[in-house]
């Protein structure tokens, strides 16, 4: 991804330092702008110290199909974004082995999720 000037700085010390991005929509553009790219550069520019992509719903089935959305994720994955995706949600589409050929790591995320929220991590829906 192209460098940007007068990124804002990182967050101050002691906030809650992790972001979850749950992405459940199947719009494509919704997929790069804003989603995938903030979560690029969450990580990037330090915003946070641990940034996770959680794909979600018919995100799952959007992400096996579309070439460009996996070579956005292959950035991410190249940025040390932590990669998770619903197994039920992947099965009910017929694509967890495809997540899982992207480096995904395709599991049952309820109880992954609910501890992330009851923990403090900041969690952002697209």
């Amino acid at each position: 991804m192209q460098e940007r000037k007068n990124e804002p700085s990182a967050p101050a010390a002691g906030d809650n330092r992790r972001l979850a991005v749950l992405w459940s929509t199947a719009d494509p553009e919704a997929a790069l702008n804003p989603c995938m790219t903030y979560t690029y550069w969450a990580l990037k520019n330090k915003w946070f110290d641990e940034v996770r992509l959680i794909v979600w719903g018919p995100s799952s089935k959007l992400l096996a199909e579309n070439e460009a959305l996996q070579a956005r994720l292959k950035e991410l994955a190249e940025e040390g974004v932590i990669l998770q995706a619903c197994v039920q949600c992947a099965d009910s589409y017929g694509v967890s082995d495809a997540l899982r050929n992207l480096g995904i790591e395709v599991k049952g995320m309820g109880a992954p999720l609910t501890d992330l929220l009851q923990s403090g991590c900041k969690v952002l829906t697209f």
